[in-house]
């Protein structure tokens, strides 16, 4: 279909493990971040640098970062809230710090405690702090496509949040559809005018499966221009703070997709069905993926006697 390649950020390991309720060990996920770059991953989150009280799950965030084996031409990301997770992550010597403030009002006082505005005056400080070290920083708009308190949010609005990153020297942006509210007009229509602002290498989109509708949003936003997509393998995941955000797209699902139609990923799709088949027992329960229940769509079966 095309000679563009598709590029694919996995996720599981921060928001896919941050809203189980059961703990998964360090080892555990070190073993997942290290199983995950082996099938050829050139960006992971991690983890987050994020309060231990707030979101338990990741609170041996330092730890996972200390221990993982780093693929040359990876990029280890961490999701920082504020600038003492900065410093953190700084000192685990992540790759990539991911800051995140929702264009809603009511959905950034829910998840961070605060109003957006303080949220991005936040970052310029965190931008000030990392001035001259080895890393990279990308901003997240969360509810960028809806937020499950105040409805849809007007486009001006995310643009004008976009534009504020870029003002503070921030070069890669993320468009989060928080709580999975996006569809796919929506999508190709905002992807369009953040793309006039960010180049396609720099823009990520974020979306949840929560309504059925992930996939159909990477296709209007990839034929929009987008190439860059998060996912989390089994489709695990979402926000703590937002109702109903169940379960990213998901990472073996997108990438049989676009195999399927001639998009080329550069990861190992069979290494990620095994992966995501070991999931239930990492976490204790099912998870939404259908690839890995399924097979891909090349995995034929034999003739039933006598048919």
């Amino acid at each position: 279909m095309t000679d563009a390649a598709m590029l694919v950020q996995e996720v599981a390991p921060r928001d896919g493990l941050q809203i189980e309720a059961a703990w998964v060990e360090t080892a555990d996920k070190i073993a997942l971040v290290d199983a995950l770059s082996g099938t050829g991953f050139s960006r992971i989150e991690v983890s987050s640098f994020v309060s231990p009280k707030a979101v338990p799950a990741l609170r041996d965030a330092a730890a996972v970062f200390s221990r993982i084996r780093r693929r040359p031409g990876t990029v280890y990301v961490a999701l920082v809230p504020n600038p003492k997770g900065a410093e953190r992550a700084l000192a685990a010597g992540v790759d990539e710090i991911n800051l995140v403030a929702s264009v809603s009002e009511t959905h950034n006082r829910a998840n961070m405690g605060m109003s957006p505005a303080d949220s991005i005056a936040g970052f310029a400080r965190i931008m000030d702090s990392v001035r001259g070290a080895p890393v990279s920083i990308n901003a997240t708009v969360a509810t960028a496509f809806g937020c499950p308190f105040e409805g849809g949010q007007p486009d001006d609005r995310v643009i004008a949040q976009v534009e504020r990153y870029l003002s503070l020297g921030i070069t890669g942006v993320t468009l989060a559809d928080t709580t999975g509210m996006a569809n796919p007009r929506q999508v190709e229509r905002l992807v369009t005018r953040v793309l006039a602002l960010v180049p396609a290498e720099r823009l990520t989109l974020h979306f949840h499966n929560t309504r059925g509708v992930g996939l159909a949003n990477v296709l209007a936003a990839w034929q929009a221009g987008a190439r860059r997509f998060d996912a989390a393998l089994g489709g695990l995941g979402g926000c703590p703070f937002a109702p109903g955000a169940t379960g990213n797209i998901c990472t073996e699902d997108l990438v049989s997709m676009a195999h399927e139609m001639g998009i080329p990923t550069g990861l190992d799709l069979p290494a990620l069905i095994a992966l995501s088949r070991d999931l239930p027992r990492l976490v204790g329960h099912d998870v939404p993926g259908q690839v890995a229940k399924a097979g891909r769509p090349c995995d034929l079966h034999p003739v039933p006697q006598g048919a």
